[in-house]
Formats: C-alpha cells, sequence, structure tokens
C-alpha cells in the first residue's frame, strides 16, 4: 500500500497528459476514459453535472459538479482549465459505499463570457479522477440574457364588421433566451384557455375568429424573458356595426281633433344601432297618411218648463234639459243646475231663526279676545324679569371656563395681593424679554370649550406678565461680547432659506417660511442663564456634497441648525418633508448627520431607534420629525430594498404669462414632492415670466431603472404645430432617483399658425417606463387664462420666521407644567402619559418616552411640532380630559400662580 499510494501522483501525471492529449474532440455528453486494466465500477460517476446557464445583467453565475468515487475534479472551459485558485472544493465520503465524493463549484462572470462573444458559445465541463480512471461530464452552456427594446412587428390598428375575423401580428425583440409574448387587451391579459374565440398562432400572432363588440379594446403585444418585459405600441381594434331598421310602430291619433288632419309611423335604426362609426341605415324613418275625425259638440240647455203649481213647503218649481243639442263625439256636458226653485206665497212660509253661521261668529270673537289678553299678561311677565335683572350684577362667563382658553379680563388695582411679581434673574446678563406668560384674549389665539369643564378653573381679575429685561447698557455690552464667539462670526443674514433668533430657557421656534422646515425649541432645553442665537438653514444639494453608495437616494432637503455644540439638556425637533412612501418592506431608512470633519454618518437607521440615542424620528407621510440634543446638518437617505420602493414626485406645468411670439414654450417640471422643492421653482418661474396652466399631479416614481418619458399629443395642426422631432422627451432615471439635482424638467415649443391664435387644446402625458403615469389636459386661451395662479398663490404665503417664549407655541406654559406634573407618575388606572401617547397614536414611542426624564413633556413637544400653527387645541384638551384624572381641580390654574 505504500508503493502504491507513492506512486499515485506519477500515475495521476500520466493520465492527465494522455487525457490532454485526446481531448481535442469536445463531447456534450459524459464520458469515460478508464486505465487499463483497472476496476470499471470505481471510475467517477457525476451527482451533479453543470446545467445551461444566462448570465442577467452584471450577476455571476455558479456551475457545480459532484463525482463519486473522486479524488480530483477540474473545470475546463472553452478548451482552456481555469485555475485552480478558483475552485471551491468540498470534500466528503459516502456513507454507504464509503467512497470518496467531491463537489467543485466556479463563478463564471460576463467579462469572460463576453472575451469570446460573438465568436463561438461559451462552455465549461468539469473531469473527475479517481484510481481507475477520468469521466468528462455533459457541456454546460453559458449565455449572456438580453432582450432589444423594440420589436421586429408591432401590431396595427384596425377596424372591422361585426363577426369578421381580425389578425393582429407581433414578431417580439430579439432576445436570449426567446422572448415568451403574451397579449393584453385593455390592460387585461388574453387566455385563449379562458376565451375559444381567440388563440396565438406560433408566430406569435393574435387571431380573433368572429369579432365580437367586446372585442373593440385597445390591444399590446408582451414580449418578456428572464432578463426584461417589453411592450409594443398598442393597437386600438374597432368593431363595427352597421345599422338596421326596427318595425314600424302603430299609426299616431290623427293630429286633428275635429275635422281632416294626418297620423304617422315611424321607426328607428336600432336593429341593430349602428356602432363604432357603422354605416347609419337607408331609407325613411317616419310615414305619413290623411285622416279625418268628428268634431266634438258641446251641450247646450233647453228652454225652462212653466213653473209647477206651489207646494205644501210655499215652493214651486222647473227644469229644463241639456239637449238643444245633446253632447256627442267628445263634447262638454251642459253647466249650471237642471232644477230651479223658488217661494211662491211671499212671507207666508218665512221661518225666522238664528243660523249656524251666527254662532260661529260668536265663538270666534271670544277665542281672539282671549288670546290677546294672554299675550298681554306675558309681555308684563318679560318686561319685569328684564327689570330686575338689570339691577344685578352681571359676571362674565366667557374667562376659561374650560379647556385651554386664554383669558381677557380687566387690570387688577394696585393693591391686589394675587399678583406675582417675578424678579430678573441676575445671575446672568440677559437680554429683554417680555411677554405674558398666560396668553392675553386680545391677541390672536384660538378658541375651543371642554364639554365637562373640568381642566381648569377661571382666573382671577388680574393680568399675569413677566417682565424680565436689563438696561440698554447691558444689552449693548451682551451683543458686543455675543459677537465674539465663535459660532456667531459667519452667520449668513438675509436669505430667504434661513432663520435666526436669541433664545433662552423659554424656548422658541424657527421656520423656513414655505418649506416645511422648522426647529422647535422647547421650554428648559436651554440651560438657564444661557442665552444663544440659534439659525436653521436650507442648503441645495448642488451646494453639499452628499455622497449616496448603491440604490440610496436622498428623500429629504439638507437642512442645517446651529451653532454645533452648544450645550442642550433637553431635545430640540427638527421637522422636514421628505418624499418617500415610507414602507419597511420596501425602504430602509437613515438619517445622516455630517461632522465636523465634513464626512457624513448614519447616526439613526429609522425603525431600530435605541431609546437612549441622542437621536429619534417620527416618521409621517409626508414628513418627519427628528429629536436631537446635537445641532448640526441633516438628511434623510433612503435605501431602496425592492422596485416597490416609491418616490413621490410632484409634476407642474408651466407657460409664459404673455406671448409675443409665434412660439410658446410649456415647461413640464418633475420634482420632489416637498415644499422646499416648490418654493424653488415658484421662485424660479416668477423671474421667468411664467404662470401654472394645471392643477399639480403626483407620481410615485420607482426603483425600477426604466426612466421618465414625456410626450404632447393631440395639438390641432391647423393651430398649432409642433417643434419637437421626436415622439417623446426623456429624463434618465438616476437623474430623478439620486435626488441632488433640481429643476428637472423638459420643454415642448409649440408654433403658431397665425398670430391671432390664442386658443391651445392639447394632452401632455408624463410616466415612467413600465411605472406609473399621469395624464394632463390642457384647454385655456393663452392670453388671459389664469385661473390656476391661485393654487400657487395660497402655497407662497409666508410666516414668522422666529417666535420666541410662549408665543410659539399652542399650549400655555403653566398649562403645560400642570399636565406634566400630573401625568409623568405611573398610575395603576392607567391614567398617565401612556394613556395620553395612546390617544395621540403616538404608542409606537413609548419606550423612547419612558427613557426620557418627562415623559409627559416629550409627547407634549412632539404634539408642538405637528400641529403649529393651526393644532387642534379643544382635541388635545379632550384627550387630556378624558383621562380621568380622580382630582377634579388638577389643571386649574390659580390667580396667584400666573
Amino acid at each position: 500500500m505504500a508503493v502504491r499510494s507513492g506512486l499515485w501522483p506519477a500515475f495521476l501525471g500520466i493520465v492527465l497528459a494522455a487525457w490532454l492529449r485526446g481531448s481535442g474532440a469536445q463531447q456534450s455528453a459524459t464520458v469515460a476514459n478508464p486505465v487499463p486494466g483497472s476496476n470499471p465500477d470505481l471510475l467517477p460517476h457525476f451527482l451533479v453535472e453543470p446545467e445551461d446557464v444566462y448570465i442577467v445583467k452584471n450577476k455571476p453565475v455558479l456551475l457545480v459538479c459532484k463525482a463519486m468515487p473522486a479524488t480530483q475534479i477540474f473545470f475546463k472551459c472553452n478548451g482552456e482549465w481555469v485555475r485552480q485558485v478558483d475552485h471551491v472544493i468540498e470534500r466528503s465520503m459516502d456513507g454507504s459505499s464509503g467512497l470518496p465524493a467531491m463537489e467543485v463549484r466556479i463563478n463564471v462572470s460576463r467579462q469572460q463570457v463576453e472575451k469570446v462573444f460573438g465568436l463561438e458559445e461559451y462552455w465549461c465541463q468539469c473531469v473527475a479522477w479517481s484510481s481507475s480512471g477520468t469521466t468528462k461530464s455533459q457541456k454546460a452552456y453559458i449565455r449572456i440574457a438580453y432582450l432589444r427594446k423594440n420589436f421586429e412587428q408591432e401590431p396595427l390598428a384596425k377596424e372591422v364588421s361585426l363577426e369578421q375575423g381580425i389578425v393582429l401580428p407581433c414578431r417580439p425583440p430579439e432576445g436570449i433566451p426567446p422572448a415568451e409574448v403574451e397579449w393584453l387587451r385593455n390592460e387585461d391579459l388574453v387566455d385563449p384557455s379562458l376565451d375559444p374565440n381567440v388563440y396565438i398562432t406560433r408566430e406569435h400572432s393574435l387571431v380573433v375568429r368572429q369579432a365580437r363588440l367586446a372585442d373593440t379594446a385597445n390591444y399590446t403585444c408582451v414580449a418578456k424573458n428572464i432578463v426584461a418585459r417589453r411592450r409594443s405600441a398598442s393597437a386600438a381594434v374597432i368593431v363595427y356595426v352597421n345599422g338596421g331598421w326596427s318595425t314600424w310602430t302603430e299609426w299616431s291619433v290623427c293630429s286633428a281633433s275635429c275635422g281632416r288632419g294626418w297620423q304617422k309611423r315611424s321607426r328607428s335604426c336600432t336593429n341593430p344601432a349602428p356602432l363604432n362609426g357603422g354605416a347609419f341605415c337607408e331609407g325613411q324613418n317616419v310615414q305619413k297618411t290623411a285622416c279625418a275625425t268628428l268634431c266634438p259638440v258641446d251641450g247646450s240647455w233647453s228652454p225652462w218648463s212653466k213653473w209647477s203649481a206651489c207646494g205644501l213647503d210655499c215652493t214651486h218649481w222647473r227644469s229644463r234639459e241639456c239637449s238643444d243639442p245633446a253632447p256627442r263625439n267628445g263634447g262638454e256636458e251642459c253647466r249650471g243646475t237642471d232644477l230651479d226653485t223658488r217661494n211662491c206665497t211671499s212671507d207666508l212660509c218665512v221661518h225666522t231663526a238664528s243660523g249656524p253661521e251666527d254662532v260661529a261668529l260668536y265663538v270666534g270673537l271670544i277665542a281672539v279676545a282671549v288670546c290677546l289678553l294672554l299675550l298681554l299678561l306675558v309681555l308684563i311677565l318679560v318686561y319685569c324679569r328684564k327689570k330686575e335683572g338689570l339691577d344685578s350684577d352681571v359676571a362674565d362667563s366667557s374667562i376659561l371656563t374650560s379647556g385651554f382658553q386664554p383669558v381677557s379680563i380687566k387690570p387688577s388695582k394696585a393693591d391686589n395681593p394675587h399678583l406675582l411679581t417675578i424678579q430678573p434673574d441676575l445671575s446672568t446678563t440677559t437680554t429683554t424679554y417680555q411677554g405674558s406668560l398666560c396668553p392675553r384674549q386680545d391677541g390672536p389665539s384660538p378658541k375651543f370649550q371642554l364639554t365637562n369643564g373640568h381642566l381648569l378653573s377661571p382666573l382671577g381679575g388680574g393680568r399675569h406678565t413677566l417682565h424680565h429685561s436689563s438696561p440698554t447698557s447691558e444689552a449693548e455690552d451682551f451683543v458686543s461680547r455675543l459677537s465674539t464667539q465663535n459660532y456667531f462670526r459667519s452667520l449668513p443674514r438675509g436669505s430667504s432659506n434661513m432663520a435666526y433668533g436669541t433664545f433662552n430657557f423659554l424656548g422658541g421656534r424657527l421656520m423656513i417660511p414655505n418649506t416645511g422646515i422648522s426647529l422647535l425649541i422647547p421650554p428648559d432645553a436651554i440651560p438657564r442663564g444661557k442665552i444663544y442665537e440659534i439659525y436653521l438653514t436650507l442648503h441645495k444639494p448642488e451646494d453639499v456634497r452628499l455622497p449616496l453608495a448603491g440604490c440610496q437616494t436622498l428623500l429629504s432637503p439638507i437642512v442645517s441648525c446651529g451653532p454645533p455644540g452648544v450645550l442642550l439638556t433637553r431635545p430640540v425637533i427638527l421637522a422636514m418633508d421628505h418624499c418617500g412612501e415610507p414602507s419597511p418592506e420596501s425602504w430602509s431608512l437613515h438619517l445622516k448627520k455630517q461632522s465636523c470633519e465634513g464626512s457624513w454618518e448614519d447616526v439613526l437607521h429609522l425603525g431600530e431607534e435605541a431609546p437612549s440615542h441622542l437621536y429619534y424620528c417620527q416618521l409621517e407621510a409626508g414628513a418627519c420629525y427628528v429629536f436631537t440634543e446635537q445641532l448640526g446638518r441633516f438628511a434623510l437617505v433612503g435605501e431602496a430594498l425592492s422596485v416597490a420602493a416609491a418616490k413621490r414626485l410632484k409634476l407642474l406645468l408651466f407657460a409664459p404669462v404673455a406671448c409675443t411670439s409665434l412660439e410658446y414654450n410649456i415647461r413640464v417640471y418633475c420634482l420632489h414632492d416637498t415644499h422646499d422643492a416648490l418654493k424653488e421653482v415658484v421662485q424660479l418661474e416668477k423671474q421667468l415670466g411664467g404662470q401654472l396652466i394645471q392643477e399639480p399631479r403626483i407620481l410615485h416614481f420607482k426603483d425600477s431603472y426604466h426612466n421618465l418619458r414625456l410626450s404632447i399629443h393631440d395639438v390641432p395642426s391647423s393651430l398649432w404645430k409642433s417643434k419637437l422631432l421626436v415622439s417623446y422627451q426623456e429624463i434618465p432615471f438616476y437623474h430623478i432617483w439620486n435626488g441632488t439635482q433640481q429643476y428637472l424638467h423638459c420643454t415642448f415649443t409649440l408654433e403658431r399658425v397665425s398670430p391671432s391664435t390664442s386658443d391651445l387644446a392639447c394632452k401632455v402625458w408624463v410616466w415612467q417606463v413600465e411605472g406609473d403615469g399621469q395624464s394632463f389636459n390642457i384647454n385655456f386661451n393663452i392670453t388671459k387664462d389664469t385661473r390656476f395662479a391661485e393654487l400657487l398663490a395660497l402655497e407662497s404665503e409666508g410666516g414668522l420666521p422666529a417666535l420666541v417664549g410662549p408665543s410659539a407655541f399652542k399650549i400655555p406654559f403653566l398649562i403645560r407644567q400642570k399636565i406634566i406634573t400630573s401625568l409623568d407618575p405611573p398610575c395603576s388606572r392607567g391614567a398617565d402619559w401612556r394613556t395620553l401617547a395612546q390617544k395621540l397614536h403616538l404608542d409606537s414611542h413609548l419606550s423612547f418616552f419612558a427613557s426620557k426624564p418627562s415623559p409627559t413633556a416629550m409627547i407634549l413637544n412632539l404634539w408642538e411640532a405637528r400641529h403649529f400653527p393651526n393644532g387642534n387645541l379643544s382635541q388635545l384638551a379632550a384627550a387630556v380630559a378624558g383621562l380621568g384624572q380622580p382630582d377634579a381641580g388638577l389643571f386649574t390654574v390659580s390667580e396667584a400662580e400666573c
């Protein structure tokens, strides 16, 4: 056995050399080459052989061989041995036979195949050795999969009559593997197994045996393989129906009610009715004929008869008949009575008695008199009560009877014992702050009421103001010292994309108007005794380099708040818009922050926040709210996890307000659906003299690597001429997806045939290839139509960039403190901050709130950031009131406390 094991390497080399000499003939099946005198049962046999594969895009493919018994396995590709280092080998022992087995894998890249592409097909084969000889596996062919864009033949529109055959040819684009073809009818799949009237030929043509009305549709040929899916241009098939006459109706009534007239009958072209451009029925649809009708004769009275003899009741009578002439042929009956009676003996038979009419008159007069008397008594009682009410004291019931309503009451007298004077903090030199700690009724503030009214008790009659100031000399000294600090030296001033202000422990708010960007500085976020000048800046993407890798894309504006490095004792809240469609299955969202060295770091992975982290984010459909204790530069970046990941684009159409030449340009902008992007374009179009000509639309742009296409259609050729030389324009996918390019748009240039042309009607289509799309129907007068101007005028309203102190918050300061004091301690019955978070739909963030010294303060801060300035305080008050606290006076504010 020692001699045999020592000779084995030499013997294997001889066998390998012999195999190489005889490997000139390429074989596609498994071939065994036994060593003379060896046991053929111990030749290697393949358990797994390489199979034909396709390379899709740039992904390498894996080839696997497994043989038993085997001591060595090597791959050979296109006649050349694959290097040993490129093999991944796994050795094992068969449990039943005890024979050695080996599995080998290699990767084949697109570059390897492209080296021989066009010359011959790329193939690989593996060879296995054992002590009894060698065995070759079958050949596996590796091909680069692709699918061309253009169809070799596309279906054409057709018009056919009912029950006529239809043939729609389709030759798909060239591709490897060959494309499979399916047909769509109005975007629904055509299935021949469900509809025996249609079938698809081997040449991929769609055949309709007998056209039906339901076959009128747009037909699209779809070719697909493992690489892509292509759609042909849609072919409109119209199945028309020629009209046929219905049966004649009955003859109508004669047109003349008396004498000679006409009558007619008709038929309609509804058997069948012409459809889809079919021919109308030939011939008349109405026939007339003469007719005669007997005229009606109205009845007339005959002369009265003679009076009858006088009867016992002292009357006699006479009669007449309706017979001169009698009514016939529908004539009217005689009007009046046919019998007349009268007294025949003068006063001898007249009976005197009061009739029932006199009794009714007397009763009515008595009822009217009683009603007037009752009304007089009521007026007297009302007058007496009013007089008593005017003599009594009247209390103002509108002073904060419930909810968070601010008050406005008369100033208290000088000797009011309840007026609280707050002395200034002399430990620091501060700037002047003067404001009402309890907001006054005369300022703009929302009003609301609670039905139970137990949250707040009425305040007293004093006006309570915190007046905290220092002399003018101290203020000037403060400003001079403030300018010497490093982070205030280079603050940009006067920019429309920046806000700044000076804040102390009372907090405040910064906003950049019309951008959706704000910074909330809660009370006590700035340490007492400190004053910071804080700024908030919106950066243009081209001014800040934000590196993006792989499928990452910028979803929000890039925002700075600072100065960085200042000490904060509570998290501030940065609010900004984003254009992503948040979905844990489609997106991986990261909050990025720029370090002092200029590099960007992932400081937060949304969905995996740690409660004790320095950063936290509340993500909503169109905005995100970032809790941070460190100021700096931030941006929200998304990484697509699937092709279902989508960004919201806002589509806007602009055109010149005035057209002085024959040319007229329509500009179609494709922006991120954020307020800051809209603001930039509106400002740009104002400079260009443009106006909005359609209501903005939203388009969901998916991570499918497909471009955005724009086209214009149905331009009236008699009035306008399009100067576009191609059927559509495209914006590349990556220009939109990376999110760093502004003002992405396409321009359609039209030319008027005459200077007097002012009416424009056309369609503009914007769609992502194999994705979402929008269609705009344009119909307006280019010289005077401004009906869409108000849409952007409402969105361009500004606001105060900086609010300091209590004016920056919806909830009054002392009310806020009462709520925090009450809800922070845990309550066994659940009437604490956790229940408030559930009522405000914030229960998914309980762990974050619990990690802070005051969870209730975090909830109220988030409410302030989300709802300023249009928040509904009554809803918040109702949520707080509904917690069921046992102490009814828990949230009352006394006169002395203010």
